[in-house]
C-alpha cells in the first residue's frame, strides 16, 4: 500500500473527478461558509442565471466583517460605519430567506466571526472540504478539513453545485521538533514559521503542521497555527486529528449522528509513514520566543526582545519607513497608542484568557486605547460567565460585541493615521487598520502586555501586579 499525507487522504476522500493535463480537478464540498461581503454578487448571478442553491443544508452564513462592535442605540438603531456596510447584511438576510440557508443573524446566540462558527457549532469535521469566500478559511484545517479561501465567482460555483475546480497543490510538511516554553502560543509559533518562509515561501502548497509542539497545543491554538498560513502564500493549512479534535467536537449540534462510524473513520487522517512531501522544514519549538511584526507583512517578524534589522532591498526599506522604525531600533522602545485583541486568529475564549491573565491587577497606559472584541457571542458569554470583562474594563479597556472589528476595519473600529497599533489579527498590511495605520502584529499576552507597558513589550518585561 503507498504511503501517504494527511491532505493526500483528504483530496481523495472528496475527489468527484481526478484533474487532467487540460481541466482541473473536481472536488465536493462538505461545508461552504458565507457572509455579507463575499456573497451578493454571487447570489445576484444565481439569480440572473435562474439557478438554486445546491445544497442550502451545507451551507452556512453569518454577519461578521460589517456589524458594529457597538450597541443600538435607544431606538435600536446600529452604528452602521456606512450605508453599504447595512445594505451587505440586508442583502445577506434576504437571500438566506430566498434559499433556504440559515443565518447566524444578528440576535442570534449562535452568531460570530465566520471562521469561529462552524467549530463551536460542530460543522467542521476532519477530512472535509471546507470552503468560504474569506482567505482565512484556513483556520478549518486545524480540524484536519482540507479548508480555503476562494473567489466570490467561486462563491457562485459553490452555491450552485456544492462542487469546486482545483488543480491539485503541492505538500509542505513544518515539523516543530520539542516542547515550546511557558509563555509562547501558537501566534509566536505561526510567526516563526512566516518569518522563515518568507511571504509567498509557502505558495502553492498545503502546509501540515505536525511535531509534539502541534499536538500539545488545545484546538484554538491548532486554529490560530493553520489561520495564518495564508500569510506565507500557502493554500491551506492542517493538522492531523487526534484525541484533543475528538473531545473539542463531542456534543456539538452539528457532531455527526453516527458519532463512533465518524471517529472510526477520521482516526486514518494521518500521515503514513514513509509518506513523501514535496517540501519540509523543521523548527526547534524550545528556541521560538514572543513574537512581533516590525514591518508591513506578516513575514517581518521577531522575538519582542530583539532589534530591527537592516533592510535586505528597497521593499524593506520602504516598510520601515512606513513604520517608522530605523535599523537597530529596539522593539521594546516603541510607544503603543492603541491595543486589539480579537479576530479569527485571536478572538477565541483561550485568547481572552490570555489577555485578562496579564491585565488582572494590572492597569493600561493612560495614552493607550484597547478593545477587546470577542469573536463570538458563545465566547462573549463564556467571557463574560468568567468575568474576564470585568478584568478587561478594571483595567482600563473597552469590551465591545461580537465582530471582525479592527482586523479589516470595515465597521468602524480603526485607529488614526500614524498610530502604532499592537494587533492580534492576522495582517499588518498599510491601511489594514485604517489609513497611515502602523500594526504590529502579536499574540493575546504580548499585545496586553504591551497596552500595560505602553509600549512594544511581553509578559516578562512587566513589572508586578498592582496589590
Amino acid at each position: 500500500m503507498t504511503a501517504k499525507t494527511l491532505f493526500q487522504k483528504v483530496w481523495e476522500r472528496n475527489l468527484v473527478r481526478p484533474e487532467t493535463v487540460d481541466s482541473p480537478a473536481i472536488l465536493h464540498v462538505g461545508l461552504h461558509l458565507v457572509h455579507e461581503v463575499t456573497s451578493p454578487q454571487a447570489f445576484t448571478v444565481l439569480d440572473q442565471r435562474d439557478l438554486k442553491v445546491r445544497r442550502p443544508d451545507r451551507t452556512l452564513a453569518t454577519i461578521d466583517h460589517s456589524v458594529p462592535t457597538l450597541p443600538a442605540d435607544a431606538e435600536g438603531r446600529l452604528p452602521y460605519a456606512t450605508a453599504a456596510a447595512e445594505k451587505q447584511v440586508a442583502a445577506l438576510r434576504r437571500n438566506c430567506a430566498r434559499h433556504g440557508i440559515t443565518l447566524l443573524d444578528l440576535g442570534d446566540d449562535r452568531r460570530g466571526i465566520v471562521h469561529m462558527v462552524g467549530p463551536e457549532l460542530g460543522r467542521t469535521h476532519p477530512g472535509a472540504v471546507v470552503v468560504c469566500g474569506d482567505s482565512h478559511t484556513s483556520t478549518h484545517g486545524a480540524f484536519g478539513a482540507l479548508a480555503f479561501g476562494i473567489g466570490t465567482t467561486e462563491v457562485g460555483h459553490v452555491l450552485a453545485t456544492q462542487c469546486l475546480l482545483q488543480r491539485k497543490p503541492r505538500t509542505l510538511r513544518v515539523m516543530f521538533e520539542g516542547t515550546c516554553a511557558e509563555g509562547v502560543t501558537a501566534k509566536d509559533m505561526a510567526l516563526t514559521v512566516i518569518a522563515h518562509l518568507g511571504m509567498d515561501g509557502g505558495t502553492g502548497h498545503v502546509i501540515e503542521y505536525a511535531g509534539e509542539a502541534v499536538r500539545a497545543l488545545s484546538m484554538e491554538g491548532r486554529m490560530t497555527l493553520c489561520n495564518l498560513s495564508i500569510e506565507a502564500g500557502a493554500r491551506a493549512g492542517m493538522v492531523a486529528p487526534d484525541e484533543t479534535t475528538f473531545a473539542y467536537l463531542t456534543g456539538r449540534p452539528g457532531a455527526p449522528t453516527d458519532w463512533e462510524g465518524a471517529v472510526t473513520a477520521w482516526r486514518d487522517l494521518h500521515t503514513d509513514d514513509g509518506a513523501e512531501f514535496d517540501k519540509e522544514i523543521v523548527v526547534d519549538a524550545a528556541a521560538i520566543r514572543p513574537m512581533v511584526t516590525y514591518g508591513v507583512s506578516p513575514h517581518e517578524a521577531l522575538p519582542a526582545t530583539g532589534d530591527v534589522p537592516a533592510p535586505a532591498n528597497d521593499a524593506a526599506r520602504t516598510a520601515l519607513d512606513y513604520m517608522g522604525f530605523q535599523p537597530g531600533d529596539p522593539l521594546a522602545a516603541r510607544k503603543v497608542d492603541r491595543v486589539f485583541v480579537g479576530s479569527c486568529t485571536n478572538g477565541r475564549l483561550e485568547d481572552l484568557r490570555a489577555a485578562a491573565n496579564i491585565l488582572k491587577g494590572r492597569r493600561i497606559a493612560d495614552h493607550v486605547t484597547m478593545l477587546v472584541v470577542p469573536g463570538s457571542e458563545a465566547v462573549k458569554r463564556a467571557a463574560e460567565a468568567e468575568g474576564l470583562d470585568q478584568v478587561f474594563m478594571t483595567a482600563g479597556a473597552e469590551w465591545r460585541e461580537p465582530g471582525c472589528s479592527m482586523c479589516i476595519a470595515m465597521n468602524g473600529d480603526r485607529g488614526n493615521p500614524g498610530e502604532i497599533v499592537v494587533s492580534t489579527s492576522n495582517r499588518n498590511f498599510r491601511g489594514r487598520q485604517g489609513e497611515g495605520v502602523r500594526t504590529v502584529l502579536a499574540s493575546p499576552a504580548t499585545a496586553a502586555a504591551s497596552a500595560v507597558k505602553g509600549m512594544i513589550a511581553d509578559a516578562s518585561m512587566l513589572e508586578g501586579r498592582a496589590a
